[in-house]
């Protein structure tokens, strides 16, 4: 009987916090599950919104400003509020206009609502949508495990309808961004509750075995089977902020919501790659540098840099007697697995190291994050060119953010990375104890 009376009582905490206003309770952090599509290779989260909590899959976009999702598609909220163009919350999220419809007033089709426009990066296509908040459902942890449901009230994003779904994976309703905005997830959550302005991101290679993990409010940061906080692997390097927006539509004066890290040289092997070093920096325009993001399945590099990282990891790899095959779309480099042994951290490749502020300060690229299987018995070094003239020099896609711990601080303005968590017999696929 008293473990019965246990168990009630524990459900009438856990369904009070699950649906009371959770700005009246103080969680340590939060946490969302990070899933892996096999078919477009993008990473994406769930939650839920609204008093039935409709369940809302949304891919995660790093340098993305704010959250849109289709609200055309089973979505119908009591508790959803458009936000009135002109109002201070418009302004502050950069409201481009005013929005009206004809058509039965519901989530997406209000009057005088502040317009956003929302943009898919997978088939480069804007659309304005009407801003609106509603209650989003996410849960509590303490590094280890996922905690209480929290009703997080009054959260911000931007209604879509279904064409804006194209490119997409398969059941994903929108798209989750994670940028240095004021109505990007981190730090509404942040704001919220008065957590630490931290998130952290460990994506999945692959969701067969378990999930990723995005944390927002900073660690401690279990990744079992590693028994320790994994925030204390965490190397630190600034975060850089470009001055100017890397959008697809913004204003003079907007500066980039998205995250960048000052690479100052290349190593392959302990080797410097001889590139043009002023394609590092960012200019006076906004061009160049190097960004990390979630919705590029790859790195992608400047023709020059590219054609120089191939070059010499050719000359690396067979002086390790590692045959050289032909090449397989979109990949310039690839050789036969038969010849390439395996480590605890993938294939025996020569390391790519990422030279930060200083030369004691790198970001290893070993194999497993390196080299793409794209066929039996062939592994391809998993880096595209990105032509001649793009916006920035080096990108940092998913496949090298793989199995690697990071952590943004919004407030300091620094990056903690791991490198590979291979290194620590651990990855970033797993379940969480609820």
């Amino acid at each position: 009987m008293a473990s019965t009376l246990h168990l009630f009582l524990f459900s009438i905490v856990v369904v009070f916090f699950s649906t009371s206003n959770g700005a009246n309770y103080k969680p340590h952090a939060f946490h969302l599950p990070i899933r892996k599509d096999d078919v477009t290779l993008q990473y994406y989260t769930s939650f839920e919104v609204g008093p039935t909590q409709f369940i809302v899959n949304a891919v995660i976009d790093l340098g993305a400003p704010f959250l849109w999702f289709n609200c055309g598609d089973g979505y119908n909220s009591s508790s959803y509020n458009p936000v009135p163009c002109g109002s201070s919350k418009c302004k502050a999220a950069k409201g481009i206009g005013c929005l009206g419809c004809n058509g039965t007033p519901r989530p997406g089709c209000t009057n005088n609502t502040c317009s956003l426009y929302s943009y898919n990066p997978f088939n480069n296509s804007l659309r304005s949508g009407g801003l609106g908040e509603d209650n989003i459902y996410v849960y509590e942890t303490d590094g280890r495990s996922v905690l209480l449901q929290i009703n997080v009230p009054r959260f911000p994003f931007v209604c879509a309808d279904s064409g804006s779904l194209d490119g997409l994976a398969k059941g994903a309703k929108g798209i989750l961004g994670l940028g240095r905005t004021q109505i990007a997830l981190p730090m509404q959550l942040a704001n919220a509750f008065a957590l630490k302005r931290k998130f952290a991101l460990c994506v999945p290679s692959s969701s067969q075995s378990g999930l990723g993990d995005i944390f927002i409010g900073g660690g401690p940061y279990y990744l079992l089977p590693y028994t320790k906080n994994a925030s204390e692997l965490l190397i630190t390097t600034p975060l850089i902020i470009n001055s100017v927006s890397t959008a697809p539509i913004y204003s003079e004066g907007d500066p980039s919501d998205e995250y960048f890290i000052g690479v100052k040289s290349i190593k392959i092997d302990g080797q410097i790659v001889k590139l043009e070093t002023s394609l590092l920096s960012i200019d006076k325009k906004g061009v160049g540098g190097t960004k990390i993001s979630t919705i590029n399945p790859y790195t992608i590099l400047h023709t020059s840099i590219y054609k120089a990282v191939l070059k010499d990891f050719v000359k690396k790899a067979a002086s390790r007697k590692i045959t050289r095959v032909a090449s397989v779309a979109p990949f310039g480099a690839c050789f036969s697995s038969k010849t390439i042994a395996s480590t605890m951290t993938g294939p025996a490749v020569p390391n790519i190291d990422l030279v930060l502020q200083s030369k004691s300060v790198y970001w290893r690229i070993y194999g497993a994050n390196s080299m793409v299987k794209v066929k039996e018995n062939v592994l391809c070094l998993g880096v595209v060119d990105g032509g001649s003239k793009p916006r920035t020099s080096i990108v940092i896609g998913g496949h090298q953010l793989e199995d690697n711990m990071l952590e943004f601080d919004l407030a300091s303005l620094k990056l903690g990375f791991s490198s590979s968590l291979l290194l620590h017999n651990t990855n970033c696929s797993h379940y969480r104890i609820f």
